[in-house]
Order: C-alpha cells, then sequence, then structure tokens
C-alpha cells in the first residue's frame, strides 16, 4: 500500500483519481542528445513521493542525478554524463568519464588504485562504470496495492583468454517511497577462478552536505588509509566548508550489523535549509560486503563525501592480493549484493547511530 501526501492509498481508490499512474509515478527512458553525453541512454524514475532518480543503462546500470523535492541529494563532477566511447582505461584517467552521480560501481574483477597486479596494468576502479548492459528492461505495474517501479539489465566483463564475469542488475522502487534498492547477481560465466572486486561508489552532494553535515555509523573500527588520513581522524565524521587545495581523506570502517545482517550508514544535516531533507542514507549486508570506505573530500568544486560499501578496500588488486582480501570467483559461482539508498526526514531512529559515532571517535 502506498503513502501519498501523508495518506495510505489503495489502487482501487488511486485509480478513481487519475487518468494514468504516470500522474503520480512513472518509469521514463530516453536518449540525451549533445556534447559528450550524445546518444546515451538514460530512464527516469519517479516515485511520487519527491524522490526522483536517473539510471544510466549505457554507464554500468548507475545512477546519476538523483533529487528529493527538488534538492540534489548526490555530487555531479564537471565531466558530466559521458558516453562509454569516451572511456580511458589507463592509470587514473578513469576520472576523465567520473561524473559523479548517486551511483558509481566499480570493479568487477579489479576496484581501486591503479596498479599492476601479476604483470598486468590496471586503470583506476575498472570497468564496471563504463560497460553498457543489454536485455535492459524497465517497467512500472502494480503488485497487489503496491505499484513498483524498476529498472533492470546485464552487464559483462570479458576477455579472450581471461575473465568471463557477468552483473545481472535490478534497481527497484515503491510508489510513495523516499528509497530505491538495488539487487546484484554476479556470476563467473568462465572455466577459471577469477579474481572479484566490486565497491558501490555513492557520492553525496550539496546541499545534503555542507558544514553542517555528519556521518552516522555503528563504526566499531576507523582506520585511515594514509597520513592524510591520520591528520583527519579526529573529525572522521564531521564535515568543513569547502576548502581549497583539501587533500582527499580516506577512511576504513568495520561495522557492527543488526540482527537482520544489515548495516546502515547515514550523511545526516539538521540545518534549516533543507525542508524536510534530514539526510541520506546507505543500508547494506557487511557479510556480502565487508569492507566500508568513506571518502571524504572537502575541496572547492569536488565537494562530495562518498558512502562505499565493497568487498575489499581501494588501495589495488595488487595490494588486495599481498593482504589476503582478494577474493574469488570459482567457475559458475555467483554472488548475491544488497544496497539500499534512501532519503532520511526523520533522525529518531537514527540515535543509536549517534552513540557509535562517539564510541568510534
Amino acid at each position: 500500500m502506498a503513502e501519498l501526501h501523508g495518506q495510505n492509498v489503495i489502487r482501487a481508490s488511486l485509480l478513481g483519481y487519475v487518468g494514468d499512474v504516470s500522474q503520480i509515478a512513472r518509469v521514463k527512458p530516453y536518449r540525451l542528445v549533445e556534447g559528450y553525453e550524445n546518444q546515451l541512454l538514460a530512464v527516469d524514475v519517479s516515485t511520487g513521493s519527491g524522490l526522483e532518480f536517473t539510471v544510466l543503462p549505457d554507464r554500468g546500470m548507475d545512477i546519476a542525478a538523483a533529487r528529493f523535492n527538488g534538492r540534489s541529494l548526490a555530487w555531479r563532477s564537471p565531466v558530466g554524463d559521458r558516453h562509454p566511447a569516451f572511456y580511458e582505461p589507463d592509470g587514473d584517467n578513469w576520472l576523465r568519464t567520473f561524473g559523479g552521480g548517486l551511483l558509481t560501481t566499480c570493479g568487477l574483477t579489479w576496484m581501486g588504485a591503479s596498479c599492476i597486479d601479476e604483470g598486468r596494468p590496471l586503470g583506476l576502479h575498472g570497468r564496471a562504470g563504463h560497460m553498457a548492459a543489454a536485455n535492459v528492461h524497465w517497467d512500472a505495474q502494480w503488485e497487489g496495492d503496491d505499484y513498483v517501479l524498476t529498472v533492470s539489465g546485464k552487464l559483462r566483463e570479458a576477455l579472450v583468454f581471461g575473465e568471463n564475469v557477468q552483473l545481472i542488475r535490478t534497481i527497484r522502487a515503491r510508489m510513495g517511497e523516499n528509497r530505491l534498492t538495488i539487487e546484484d547477481r554476479v556470476e563467473n560465466l568462465g572455466f577459471q577462478r577469477t579474481p572479484h572486486m566490486i565497491l558501490y561508489h555513492i557520492n553525496i552532494g550539496y546541499p545534503v552536505l555542507d558544514e553542517n553535515a555528519r556521518v552516522l555509523s555503528p563504526s566499531v573500527k576507523v582506520t585511515p588509509r594514509d597520513a592524510d588520513a591520520e591528520e583527519g581522524i579526529a573529525d572522521w565524521s564531521r564535515m568543513q566548508p569547502p576548502t581549497l587545495g583539501y587533500r582527499a581523506q580516506v577512511f576504513f570502517h568495520e561495522m557492527r550489523s543488526e540482527t537482520d545482517g544489515s548495516a546502515t550508514v547515514a550523511l545526516v544535516n539538521e540545518g534549516t535549509h533543507l525542508g524536510g531533507l534530514r539526510g541520506v542514507y546507505v543500508r547494506y549486508y557487511p557479510e556480502e560486503l565487508p569492507c566500508f570506505t568513506q571518502w571524504k573530500m572537502m575541496d572547492k568544486g569536488t565537494y562530495v563525501v562518498g558512502l562505499e560499501p565493497g568487498n575489499a578496500r581501494v588501495m589495488g588488486r595488487d595490494v588486495e592480493r599481498a593482504e589476503g582480501r582478494l577474493q574469488f570467483l570459482e567457475p559458475g559461482e555467483g554472488r548475491r549484493y544488497r544496497v539500499e539508498i534512501g532519503v532520511l526526514t526523520d533522525l529518531t531512529h537514527l540515535l543509536p547511530l549517534q552513540a557509535s559515532v562517539r564510541t568510534a571517535e
């Protein structure tokens, strides 16, 4: 049953008020038409609650723009939404086509820092976010009294004499709700044991992010990545205003799970300029994604906090292999990942996370 404008609404009653449900909630496919984004397939999803987001099937089934009641949730880079034909895989050139957005998928056989692993050069963050999906499907239909909006597709990372890995993704939202879910299955379709790394690079930006914002998380341990992060460890959860020349700080978190196995991390802001918007949360399952990375970047223009569950740290595949964290997919093996991203309009139920922040600090 949907909740719209403070009222519970069932299918039979709602259909009496509208000529078509798209008046309230819809899935809308289209192609972009100019510049670097020309011919990029996009799918807009609107839940009718104020949550709107854009899925890019040609860019790894990732989520670009996202808004709640007109306010942006995600940081957007100056690069914009570029067609995958412009991807440059070497070194850190991945950044030339990194548009930010609510979700950028990194992986599938490597992610993190560029490196040379067992003689093979690997660029920053892998290919997943630049792969075009096949079997793309979008739909909006009733499931009882719930109106469900979905976008799905398949990605394949394959190399002759090398890996053959598939990602099947379904992004789902419901009319009247302020959240979306990402349901992924990664499968090794090949006949050799294959490294597997995946990171959900979730990028939160202004206006949710400003100097009044802070991270709430059930962290039992917070580890700085390097010397820059060590300098900021005391303030890992608190944000600063845009600061010219700020050097990125990255922190690795170990999370406490709830009784259902999930963990919830949020960027919250109690300022008065956001109306009913109080923050953005990420819910995931540490058993599936045991490594959580927080990217804190307070530079002018590159003003963003990344809340990033993954199955490895972002140090590079060579480091993950050397430190024993590198995961593999056996021939025919599959893994399931579940991530939920949502809007916070009330912080009351996050009070237990506030206690966790004080403990971690």
